[in-house]
């Protein structure tokens, strides 16, 4: 037996009985996945919970689903993990922000350094948002991770304060200053573009309570990078067991 198809929808109330599905979420039920009257569907609103449906009627532009019943999402992860990562060229943050998001990371953050040769704009922000939400139905979460783009460095550093473990990937270094190995409770991850970072981006972020961590001997591209730093993370806080 398949699966359910899962679509994201605005926040549902404790007693919905139903609700319509519209825009880009009916697009993709209707066109690409072919969803017909009588489907079994499972609605997700960003709160953790999965509602499962009945799809009663499709209609031109939308269709409505009746609830039958909601769970407690089983697949996110107990511990949070945010992801800041440096704009990539072409559709690498794309790459980035999908596999982060099967990682389970609980919030992406990209932002502009002195290094970055990359740009963000408004519409490539939201097909960011568009990836990660695709990438939690595919790997059956029940959150999607919120992508925000940082302008300014300083403030993309700032927006890790409060958590337990702020790690910091420099290429230049020849020690970790971290254990990855040893963390628990909540983790920040940074990982710069392709030009990696200025040395006084790093003391800039020492300053602010991040750890230095080396990736070893070998000096890998931005998202092999971001990609391993989470899974790294993940599996010491177990996440991947």
């Amino acid at each position: 037996m398949s699966t359910p198809r899962r679509f994201f929808i605005e926040k549902l109330s404790a007693d919905s009985a139903e609700v319509w599905l519209e825009g880009e979420e009916f697009i993709h039920a209707k066109t690409v996945l072919r969803v017909e009257e009588g489907a079994e569907i499972v609605l997700l609103d960003g709160s953790g919970k999965e509602y499962s449906a009945i799809v009663a009627k499709i209609e031109k532009r939308r269709l409505l689903a009746h609830i039958t019943g909601a769970i407690d999402g089983e697949r996110e992860p107990k511990t949070e993990i945010y992801l800041l990562c440096g704009a990539l060229k072409g559709d690498k943050t794309e790459l980035v922000v999908q596999k982060a998001t099967e990682l389970g990371v609980s919030k992406i953050g990209v932002f502009n350094s002195e290094y970055c040769s990359a740009y963000m704009n408004e519409n490539k922000l939201e097909r960011l948002n568009k990836v990660a939400r695709e990438a939690a139905k595919q790997c059956l979460r029940s959150r999607a991770p919120t992508v925000e783009y940082f302008k300014d460095f300083y403030a993309a550093l700032k927006s890790a304060d409060g958590y337990k473990n702020k790690l910091f990937a420099c290429e230049f270094l020849n020690n970790s200053d971290g254990n990855m190995a040893e963390l628990s409770g909540s983790t920040a991850l940074v990982v710069g573009s392709e030009g990696g970072f200025a040395e006084n981006e790093f003391a800039l972020a020492q300053s602010l309570g991040f750890a230095g961590i080396s990736l070893g001997k070998r000096i890998l591209r931005a998202e092999t990078a971001a990609v391993t730093m989470c899974a790294l993370a993940a599996f010491a806080l177990g996440e991947l067991k």
